[in-house]
């Protein structure tokens, strides 16, 4: 008797190669057999003119705070995710000391804007190193499976102290040794690796940069050693070198980066997305990776699916008219009371007044005025829209003035409407280069940043977007097969952090798969729900076209709504067949 019989799929099994017909057994939360299968089953799922697809691996999230208290997970759940990694970018909540917490939740406030009320109510810590925050999280379970890798910024607050959240402050050799100890210690307890930062964007909720900006090599590659100690792990950083147009701190940045890639010894990948300031930095990168890769390291750039921006609104924490005081002054009221007083012709104008007014920098001005980067978000939102799709389009052919366009598109159905603005992966207005970056086999698909920037965007949906955009619904340029497209999710995303039970439609698998209508796939618009911890609000993604999410042979979801099972668990290390 098997547990689970998925019938007459259309199976696309995560390896690449060619799509066939057949059926998937499952007993115990394993493949037993895919092709013709007999016999009865407990559960059958007829996948009839369906495509049968590994579950998603996304090696880049951000719950690092939210599985403590949450088992739904949610958006990755209900967008085909059975395997998540988070600890990425340097920041997370162990090791913590207890004098510590208020600190590591600004910092992950300001980095990821996770509301730190949701956090501080969410969050009942009881541990203090790194083996006992996986131990903590051995007493959970979820809807997919986690790992977790050991943060650069909460390590060095941990051995510095106040110092080392000061990334003006260099650390002695002694706490190099002793940072290095612990993240020894944390892999051999389970930690998939050992991240970091070196961007200027990274600040907590006060303002102050990242005390791992500018950590010296000596330290970062102090600290990675632990990795060649222990003989595992991997290492995952975002540094500025993809967006920086001062050349010698690229360089510095890429000496540092082959360093780790070829002394280390340990996979590496690093965020590559394309800014408008350095648009072909980017290719400089992946040349770089290629050369290192001859030289006999295992190094990718982790590239997105979709422009990467924010959504703004008014709902929203990029809202173009926070700038009016006037506007701030309504701020607080309930949405629908906002909305009619902001439709008042005298407050509509002074408002207005106020924001024609505002002298934005250069790095808020694309969400303060930028009509011509600002997209009207439809039911399903089109991620590759062209200028005529923007506000400064819909205002020219309309006469009216972009700014009241903004405005009046904001204050439409009930003050729910949302703009999409990119601001990475469109330099050129269309995904061409990215195109380039997801065909490169130098780089693996990631960045979702799945759990973080709550109110400002809602990129847990990669997945999605990369089966509906790029095999399906793309109007010009290049597009992928699915199963190219399957395969950069699932099994090469596992493979990179040593997770080689999963991702592969075979028998001995881990059953981990996803039932879907090609057809249909897709994310719908964020929505702002307050389902967060002291009422703090989110914007999610809803999914269309998974007809089942599958997690050990369990259904997690069914038509886009979850199932209320929580079959998953803590993934110490990596996993083998």
């Amino acid at each position: 008797m098997h547990d689970l019989v998925i019938r007459s799929g259309t199976i696309v099994d995560g390896t690449g190669a060619d799509r066939f017909i057949g059926d998937v057994a499952i007993t115990d939360g394993v493949i037993t057999h895919v092709g013709t299968v007999e016999g009865p089953a407990t559960r059958v799922i007829d996948a009839q003119g369906l495509i049968v697809s590994p579950g998603w691996v996304d090696i880049h999230t951000h719950y690092d705070g939210q599985v403590t208290w949450d088992s739904d997970l949610a958006p990755s759940s209900v967008h085909g995710v059975t395997s998540i990694v988070m600890g990425n970018c340097g920041v997370g909540f162990a090791p913590a000391r207890p004098d510590r917490h208020d600190w590591l939740i600004s910092l992950l406030e300001g980095v990821e804007d996770i509301p730190g009320t949701a956090l501080a109510e969410g969050m009942n810590w009881g541990w203090e190193t790194f083996p006992e925050y996986l131990d903590v999280l051995d007493g959970h379970s979820w809807t997919l499976d986690i790992g977790a890798q050991v943060p650069h910024a909460a390590l060095r607050t941990y051995v510095m102290g106040d110092d080392g959240a000061d990334n003006t402050v260099a650390a002695t050799q002694a706490q190099i040794e002793e940072m290095s100890r612990l993240c020894e210690e944390s892999i051999r307890a389970g930690a998939l690796g050992f991240t970091t930062s070196r961007t200027w964007v990274h600040r907590t909720s006060e303002g102050a940069q990242i005390g791992t900006l500018k950590a010296e090599a000596a330290e970062v590659l102090g600290i990675a050693e632990a990795l060649q100690r222990a003989g595992t792990g991997v290492v995952q950083l975002i540094s500025d070198s993809y967006q920086s147009t001062d050349e010698a701190l690229v360089a510095s940045e890429l000496d540092l980066l082959e360093a780790i890639a070829l002394e280390v010894g340990r996979p590496l990948s690093f965020t590559v997305q394309q800014s408008d300031e350095s648009p072909g930095r980017w290719r400089e990168l992946l040349e770089a990776i290629g050369r290192w890769r001859k030289a006999g390291a295992d190094v990718s750039a982790q590239v997105a699916v979709r422009p990467l921006g924010v959504v703004a609104g008014l709902t929203s924490t990029a809202n173009p008219l926070r700038c009016s005081a006037t506007y701030r002054e309504l701020a607080s009221l309930p949405l629908a009371e906002r909305v009619i007083r902001m439709r008042t012709p005298e407050v509509r104008r002074q408002i207005l007044d106020e924001h024609s007014a505002f002298v934005p920098t250069s790095f808020s001005a694309t969400t303060h005025s930028g009509y011509d980067r600002m997209y009207p978000m439809g039911e399903f939102p089109n991620y590759e829209p062209t200028t005529n799709d923007s506000l400064a389009g819909i205002a020219e052919r309309s006469g009216q003035p972009a700014n009241e366009t903004m405005y009046d598109y904001f204050t439409a159905d009930g003050g729910t409407n949302l703009v999409y603005v990119p601001f990475m992966n469109f330099a050129a207005g269309d995904l061409d280069d990215v195109a380039e970056m997801i065909a490169s086999p130098l780089s693996l698909s990631g960045l979702s940043d799945a759990g973080a920037h709550c109110n400002t965007l809602s990129d847990g949906t990669f997945p999605t977007s990369a089966i509906s955009h790029w095999t399906r619904d793309r109007a010009k340029g290049q597009t992928f097969s699915l199963e190219h497209m399957v395969h950069r999710q699932t099994q090469a995303t596992a493979a990179h952090v040593g997770w080689t039970d999963r991702g592969v439609v075979a028998p001995g698998y881990l059953a981990d798969l996803n039932v879907f209508d090609h057809a249909t796939i897709n994310a719908k618009a964020p929505e702002l729900v307050a389902d967060l911890p002291a009422g703090g609000t989110r914007l999610l993604q809803q999914s269309v076209g998974y007809v089942a999410t599958i997690k050990r042979g369990v259904v997690t979801a069914e038509n886009g709504e979850l199932t209320g099972a929580y079959p998953g668990s803590l993934q110490r290390g990596p996993q083998s067949l």
